[in-house]
């Protein structure tokens, strides 16, 4: 399964990157959307939102169940994903990009280095993989 090396996961299976611009952009990874599956729609916040850590950030809703998103940092949304409001199906073709969901602005970046990186979420999920 695609797992970039260049962001950083969490164990609820989102993603998070360091934008040139400084902001933290998130998405859900391959294997959320595809335990998901066919995604139909997303709630997304308000630009201006602020979030704690571990705070539901986002709905996504698919033909099989709704799943929760959570901010794996604090910030404020900077930006949301405006083309899923007309194509949330872009989660599913292309989850670490076209599918991202919000931008943060954080205050310290370096909270992502306590996150998984490619490496230890690939084999949190190979570990899944092995259970069911």
């Amino acid at each position: 399964m695609n797992v970039p090396d260049d962001r950083r996961y969490t164990e609820e299976h989102e993603w998070a990157l360091l934008t040139p611009d400084g902001t933290v952009r998130l998405g859900i990874t391959a294997y959320a959307q595809e335990a998901l599956g066919d995604i139909v729609y997303v709630e997304l916040p308000q630009a201006g939102d602020t979030f704690d850590s571990g705070a539901t950030l986002a709905e996504v809703e698919s033909t099989k169940s709704v799943a929760d998103v959570y901010a794996p940092l604090p910030g404020t949304v900077a930006a949301i994903n405006e083309a899923l409001v007309d194509q949330p199906e872009l989660i599913n073709s292309d989850p670490y990009g076209e599918g991202w969901l919000v931008e943060l602005q954080v205050g310290d970046t370096s909270v992502l280095d306590g996150m998984l990186d490619a490496a230890a979420y690939g084999a949190l999920i190979e570990d899944l993989s092995l259970i069911h």
